[in-house]
């Protein structure tokens, strides 16, 4: 998958990654959606989150966490409000540890709600991006809170970028349940 660079490939790719990570979902029995992940998914790979997240639900919440990261950030700086992306104490290198409290603050979230949220918070992203130019997403520097990285790159981040690596998890899951 490429990274999208205009409004119209990161429409089309948020879309169309998401789509298909619900046919990913859709396709599992229930039963397999409520599985706890295999001890192999903990270290599938060196990243924290192999070992952070135990079933879809954890997947399924993270997206929706980053997705409110967007929102509120985009909110506070449209109006007039100056804000980080990341929110304090967090920054680019302890961003795990924020992870990690998304996490506890959804273990008893059910499943359903879970689904609902992100849905809801997808819709919320999009209707987001078509508030904004092709150049208020891409070009360099169109929104001064932004910082070196436009709009758009966050936006691509946190759908469909995020929504691979989730399908990615989803289908090791998948894969290490029928062993």
């Amino acid at each position: 998958m490429t990274r999208a660079t205009t409004k119209t490939d990161l429409t089309t790719s948020a879309n169309g990654q998401f789509e298909k990570m619900w046919k990913i979902i859709d396709s599992m029995s229930e039963e397999l959606q409520t599985a706890t992940f295999s001890e192999e998914m903990a270290v599938a790979g060196k990243e924290a989150h192999w070992g952070r997240d135990k079933n879809l639900r954890d997947v399924l919440v993270h997206l929706y966490e980053w997705h409110h990261l967007l929102l509120d950030w985009v909110q506070a700086n449209s109006n007039g409000k100056p804000k980080p992306f990341l929110p304090e104490p967090y920054n680019w290198r302890t961003y795990p540890a924020m992870n990690v409290e998304f996490w506890k603050k959804h273990q008893s979230t059910p499943l359903t709600e879970a689904k609902a949220k992100l849905k809801e918070s997808h819709k919320d992203v999009m209707v987001l991006i078509e508030n904004y130019s092709n150049d208020e997403l891409f070009a360099k520097g169109a929104l001064d809170w932004t910082g070196t990285s436009p709009l758009g790159s966050y936006c691509v981040s946190v759908t469909a970028s995020h929504y691979d690596w989730a399908m990615k998890k989803i289908k090791m899951h998948i894969k290490t349940s029928k062993k």
